[in-house]
C-alpha cells in the first residue's frame, strides 16, 4: 500500500525532574533529508537519531527537535577555578583610563568564555540517556508512520480514482478511432463525387482506397493505446504494491502523459482531442498526487 511522506508525532516522557520530549515532522521531499535539532547536552546522539530516522522512513524532509529540561541539581555546569582565577586576576592588572571606573560581579565573570562548562557523563549515565532517546524516538515514529499510512490509504484511493476516469476517457478514444476512418472516407468519397460529377475530375478505382489507407496509416493510435492501457494496469498494481513505490508511480505519471499527447497530435479529431484533454488533466493531479508518495 502507498504511504504518504506527510506525518507528525509528538511524545514526552519526565524522569525524577527530568522532562523530555520530542516531534517529528515529516514533508515530501525528493530524497531522504533530516534535519535533527538538539540541546547541547545530548549533540552526541544526533547520529543515532538519524540511523533511527533512517531505519523507519525511506524518503521525505524529516525534522525532529528533542528537548530536555532538568530541573535536579545535575543540570549544574561545572566552575572552572582555572579559568575565574585567570579573568579575575587579567582584570584586577587592567589599567583603566582616569575617570573611569568599573566593577565586575560574579555573574559577569561566569558568563565568560571558559568559566562554565558542562559536566562529563558517565558511561552509565550516557547509555541511560541513550536508552531514553531510542525508547522517545521509537514511539514518536510509531505516530509519524501511523499518520503516514493513513494519509497513503485516502493517497492511494485518490489516484486509483484518477485511474480509473483515464479509463474511461481511454475507452471512449478506442471506441471513436475506427469511426474516425469511415468518417474521412465518407467526406473524402462526397468530394470526389461532387468533382466527378462536373466532369472535371477522374480517379482510378483503387486512388480513394488508397488515400484512405494512407490516412488510417498516419491517423493510428492503437499502439499508444495500449501503452497507455499497460502504463495504467503498471500504475495500480504499484498501488497495491508495498511503501516505497513514488519514483515509480511519477515515472508511469510522465509516460502516461506521452502516450496521452502522441495520441492527441496523430487523431485528428475533435472528439478524441477533447478526451485527451480530460486525460490530461487527470494525468497533470496524478503527477501532483505522487510527488507526495514515499
Amino acid at each position: 500500500m502507498i504511504v504518504s511522506m506527510t506525518g507528525y508525532g509528538e511524545v514526552h516522557r519526565s524522569d525524577d525532574g527530568v522532562e523530555y520530549s520530542l516531534e517529528i515532522r515529516s514533508v515530501n521531499n525528493r530524497y531522504f533529508k533530516p534535519v535533527i535539532k538538539l540541546p547541547e547536552s545530548v549533540q552526541w546522539a544526533e547520529s543515532v537519531i538519524e540511523k533511527l530516522l533512517r531505519g523507519r522512513l525511506t524518503r521525505g524532509s524529516v525534522t525532529a527537535i528533542f528537548r530536555k529540561r532538568n530541573a535536579t541539581a545535575t543540570a549544574a555546569y561545572d566552575v572552572n577555578q582555572a579559568a575565574l582565577s585567570c579573568y579575575a586576576n587579567a582584570l584586577a592588572k587592567t589599567e583603566l583610563p582616569n575617570g573611569v571606573q568599573a566593577t565586575v560581579d560574579l555573574a559577569t565573570l561566569t558568563a565568560l568564555p571558559g568559566v562554565c562548562q558542562m559536566p562529563e557523563m558517565t558511561e552509565t549515565q550516557r547509555e541511560e540517556q541513550l536508552a531514553v532517546i531510542n525508547e522517545l524516538v521509537e514511539k514518536c515514529l510509531d505516530h509519524v508512520v501511523q499518520m503516514r499510512e493513513r494519509e497513503g490509504k485516502a493517497l492511494h484511493d485518490d489516484l486509483l480514482h484518477h485511474c480509473a476516469c483515464l479509463r474511461k476517457e481511454l475507452d471512449g478514444i478506442v471506441g471513436r478511432a475506427p469511426v474516425v476512418i469511415e468518417e474521412y472516407r465518407e467526406r473524402l468519397t462526397a468530394r470526389v463525387e461532387m468533382l466527378m460529377g462536373d466532369g472535371r475530375f477522374e480517379l482510378a478505382a483503387d486512388s480513394l482506397a488508397r488515400e484512405v489507407a494512407l490516412y488510417a496509416d498516419r491517423c493510428d493510435i492503437s499502439e499508444e493505446i495500449a501503452r497507455l492501457h499497460a502504463h495504467l494496469d503498471h500504475f495500480v498494481e504499484i498501488c497495491e504494491a508495498s511503501a516505497g513505490v513514488g519514483r515509480k508511480l511519477d515515472f508511469l505519471a510522465q509516460e502516461m502523459l506521452r502516450e496521452a499527447n502522441t495520441i492527441g497530435s496523430k487523431s485528428n479529431d475533435s472528439t478524441i482531442a477533447r478526451a485527451v484533454v480530460e486525460m490530461k488533466a487527470g494525468i497533470d493531479r496524478i503527477k501532483e498526487q505522487v510527488q507526495n508518495a514515499e
